[in-house]
């Protein structure tokens, strides 16, 4: 895995390493983050290792930092879990981390890049997201990168206690031809 930018975009991508720990523990802890996310247990720097390790070591993950093209600045992070390579599927996650940098349109050019990333290099046939449901910020800009809605899920999460709405959305590879095994 390399960067992966488009000249024209105000980020681009490149690989998450072990010296980004640090910073992907705070941002992920942060309450702005952090509530956007089904899963919302605090990250420490033992169970980020363990997720490099067991998930992007062995490629079930694919994750990058999103960094400002003009200063190189990690703003964020990006991320395809549970690689499926018999369904050529997986998960699409992301936040922007920097407080800063939110509100800019960097999660949907992260996105955009993530998509291509995916069906180009990955040779995935489909991405799917989760989202809550009253994340209406969220679901414009997946919707801008390209994901529709596929299913709204009433109820099915348990977080602290209350049941939230999900929309499912999902992006396809059109431009995949036909597999030779299928």
């Amino acid at each position: 895995m390399c960067e992966y930018g488009d000249p024209a975009m105000a980020v681009y991508l490149r690989p998450m390493a072990y010296e980004d720990t640090e910073r992907i523990v705070s941002w992920r802890n942060q309450e702005a983050v952090r509530r956007n996310f089904i899963y919302q247990e605090l990250f420490t720097r033992e169970s980020h290792e363990q997720w490099i390790h067991t998930m992007v070591e062995t490629g079930r993950v694919a994750q990058m930092m999103i960094c400002e093209t003009e200063s190189g600045k990690p703003v964020g992070s990006v991320y395809l879990r549970d690689i499926d390579r018999r369904h050529n599927r997986a998960e699409y996650g992301i936040f922007i981390g920097e407080e800063g940098a939110r509100g800019k349109g960097y999660g949907t050019m992260a996105a955009r890049l993530m998509i291509r990333y995916a069906f180009e290099e990955l040779g995935l046939h489909r991405l799917f997201l989760r989202a809550f449901a009253d994340n209406a910020q969220a679901i414009r800009s997946y919707e801008k990168a390209g994901f529709e809605r596929e299913a709204y899920l009433r109820e099915d999460v348990c977080i602290d206690g209350c049941y939230r709405d999900i929309v499912l959305m999902g992006i396809l590879n059109t431009q995949q031809g036909k597999l030779k095994n299928v």
